[in-house]
């Protein structure tokens, strides 16, 4: 939730049109658009997908958006509940491609266990494994790294700073370390399950939430003083969140990355030329900014994708 950080510039996609700032949020749009002019993928086709949360649509519309100004048509499906869905529909063939964490391709889909810390090893790992094993391709990830954590109110419990610390009050008091998180998290090998192996707690009182509400339950400390939360989520600085450090580095890297079917990216080669400057542009303050103007300004993702297209034309 992914190769080292920086600012970058985009030096391929031009200003998209300003059509696009029409379109409403991508979650669970099924509609066709067509692209214009005389584009690299000029007659080309597509269907984008996306998981359910700000992040994965801002990055499905960057995708739908930046495929239009190359002369595609594309049908977007952003918005599809959980990894399992949106991989199940990359490869059984309803969509064509979708942004993937490295680390959730590493553990998730192709069921290691050990995570690999280094960004671009982690990266050439999945890649390779996965194209060689389900013809996904992999392009090029990005720089930001939306690694799990656990958040807290800033000034809730001050003396907890690291997950060592978390994990000695859960020890000592479970209410004082009530959780809340997502589905998804208590099931995962690199989530939940995981977490408290490595760090040695068990029996914390829990609450499972839609991802969304978990922040602002743990701004009012109800019903969790701490939650599970995405390192880029602008809504850490927005609400007065703080971010405990993972002393033990378990969470796995989470560079985010391009998957296409490999049947796909070899009828369209172009595609890499395409999205390697946006990839490249999409470091972690970038990434920040444009998750807060959805989570905290109320800017659609079709609006702040457009926006960062044009920034970085």
């Amino acid at each position: 939730m992914r190769v080292a950080n920086g600012a970058r510039r985009v030096v391929v996609i031009a200003a998209v049109s300003a059509v696009a700032v029409s379109l409403a949020s991508c979650s669970s749009s099924k509609k066709s658009s067509s692209g214009g002019g005389n584009g690299v993928l000029k007659g080309a086709s597509f269907t984008v997908g996306s998981k359910e949360f700000t992040e994965q649509k801002i990055l499905c519309e960057i995708t739908a958006q930046a495929l239009e100004k190359a002369g595609a048509t594309v049908k977007r499906q952003c918005g599809l509940s959980g990894s399992a869905t949106v991989r199940s529909a990359l490869t059984s063939g309803r969509i064509d491609m979708y942004w993937e964490y490295t680390g959730t391709g590493w553990i998730t889909h192709l069921k290691h266990t050990t995570p690999i810390h280094d960004s671009q090893g982690q990266y050439d790992a999945v890649a390779k494994e996965d194209l060689e094993k389900n013809k996904i391709k992999w392009l090029p990830a990005a720089p930001f790294d939306n690694t799990y954590a656990l958040g807290v109110k800033k000034d809730n419990l001050p003396d907890v700073k690291t997950v060592s610390d978390y994990a000695a009050l859960v020890n000592s008091d479970k209410s004082k370390g009530s959780l809340c998180v997502a589905t998804e998290f208590v099931s995962r090998d690199d989530g939940l399950p995981g977490l408290e192996k490595a760090y040695g707690f068990k029996g914390e009182k829990t609450s499972t939430l839609d991802e969304g509400a978990i922040y602002n339950s743990i701004k009012k400390t109800d019903p969790c003083n701490f939650g599970e939360v995405f390192t880029t989520d602008g809504r850490i600085e927005g609400l007065g969140l703080r971010v405990l450090a993972d002393d033990k580095k378990f969470f796995p890297v989470y560079n985010p990355a391009l998957n296409i079917r490999d049947s796909v990216f070899q009828k369209y080669p172009k595609l890499a030329d395409v999205f390697a400057p946006i990839s490249k542009a999409l470091d972690t303050k970038t990434m920040q900014g444009l998750n807060s103007d959805v989570d905290n300004q109320g800017d659609s993702p079709a609006q702040v994708a457009t926006q960062f297209l044009k920034d970085h034309g």
